[in-house]
């Protein structure tokens, strides 16, 4: 096709479609699938509940991201992490230790360092109060991308060459392609006639954050207990950010309990390597489940992030899986568009599901089986589990890729991902 027949194209789809896709949901899979999308020429709507002066508020709550080496370089295509950079604090190490709150990690250990790879840290935690500001940001700079917010979806409808959505405010809005970035209860999913697959745990995730005595040098740590694992992952400053994943009981106690005495609960479990800890900012919980859409594509309808999977934030993966649907997603559009395809297309819209499905699905069932595999305190699978990491541990090679997959580095990668 010549380029002047592509032109024709494109001014055909501006034409027929108020935007070639539209997205549901704001928060951080939806901005970052825009301005993907717009990178590769696409023009871009974007739904979203909530008002966009929301996001921008600068004071600390406690939420942060790890972001695997991968997702960095997706945000800095899209012109992300050049604002975002100066608050991120590289993860130099990750350390996995298997205990008992009050009794210390047991003597197996994995240790994870960013010298086995030459590519750089394993990745980067960003606190949410730099990161959604820089994703407003960059939506508002783009003349390609256009903000519906506060806005609610309350119906869809496939038309004959798109798909159209109808908003509460009375709005109607068209497209060659409708893409839900609206969570675990996905309303894009639902009126597509997408079922889900999954269960609950029986835990809740405690999210806040940390100050701290001794500075952490960059180690993230994953310490194993029998209720649920405890991850400590090292924010700016003498600062960790904390997500524990304890019984549903036991969080609802913890939730309740004023700051004093939460902090006295946490220091058993936290222990004292990084020397005396006091809060900082707010405390957060959120119920534990794996869920998986037993399709990622409708017609004219593609979900990405945790519209597609949620799954146990054990191995910290939940946000890059998403950010690796968005890269995926936007080659396949990319490649789509510049062929002459219709990038609604049952064709273009497979090859998504194809490339992203299988390894989302093998991902939710690693974590759901190693959640089940460390959290108990059975002296058999303890004794299995510790001999196992000390045989990783032990090996340079298995550690290499270890390493390499935290880094979001392994399989197919998409080309946002690549450098």
């Amino acid at each position: 096709m010549s380029h002047g027949q592509s032109r024709e194209l494109a001014h055909i789809h501006a034409m027929i479609y108020d935007h070639d896709l539209l997205i549901v949901g704001g928060a951080l899979n939806g901005p970052a699938l825009a301005l993907a999308a717009a990178h590769f020429g696409l023009s871009v709507g974007v739904i979203d509940t909530v008002p966009l002066d929301t996001y921008k508020d600068p004071s600390f709550d406690g939420r942060a991201y790890a972001l695997a080496l991968a997702s960095q370089r997706l945000l800095k295509g899209i012109g992300i992490w050049s604002k975002v950079a100066a608050h991120a604090e590289p993860m130099l190490e990750i350390k996995v230790t298997d205990g008992i709150a009050g009794q210390g990690p047991a003597p197996w250990m994995l240790h994870f360092d960013h010298a086995e790879i030459e590519e750089g840290p394993m990745g980067y935690m960003v606190e949410d109060r730099h990161l959604r500001p820089a994703f407003m940001e960059a939506m508002e700079e783009s003349d390609r991308i256009t903000l519906y917010a506060p806005e609610t979806v309350t119906a869809q409808t496939l038309t004959e060459n798109g798909i159209s959505v109808t908003l509460a405010s009375g709005k109607t809005l068209t497209a060659a392609l409708l893409v839900g970035c609206d969570g675990r209860k996905s309303g894009t999913a639902e009126r597509a006639g997408i079922k889900r697959t999954g269960w609950t745990y029986g835990q809740t995730g405690i999210v806040c954050a940390v100050s701290h005595e001794k500075p952490h040098g960059g180690v993230a740590h994953q310490f194993f207990m029998p209720h649920g694992p405890l991850a400590i992952l090292p924010l700016k400053g003498n600062r960790s950010s904390i997500v524990w994943s304890e019984t549903d009981a036991r969080a609802a106690e913890c939730a309740a309990m004023d700051d004093a005495t939460f902090l006295e609960v946490l220091k058993p479990a936290f222990g004292s390597f990084l020397g005396d800890i006091s809060l900082e900012g707010k405390r957060f919980t959120y119920p534990l489940n794996l869920t998986l859409a037993n399709s990622f594509i409708a017609d004219r309808v593609a979900l990405v992030g945790d519209a597609a999977h949620g799954m146990h934030p054990i191995a910290g993966q939940g946000l890059n899986a998403g950010l690796r649907d968005i890269a995926a997603l936007a080659d396949v559009l990319r490649d789509a568009r510049h062929t002459g395809q219709d990038i609604g297309s049952p064709i273009v819209l497979n090859k998504y599901q194809q490339w992203r499905r299988f390894d989302t699905a093998t991902l939710a069932v690693a974590t759901d089986t190693f959640n089940k595999l460390f959290s108990n305190d059975n002296p058999l699978l303890r004794a299995m589990r510790d001999v196992g990491m000390g045989v990783v541990n032990s090996i340079p090679a298995l550690r290499r890729n270890f390493v390499r997959e935290a880094a979001g580095l392994t399989g197919d990668l998409p080309s946002l991902m690549r450098n």
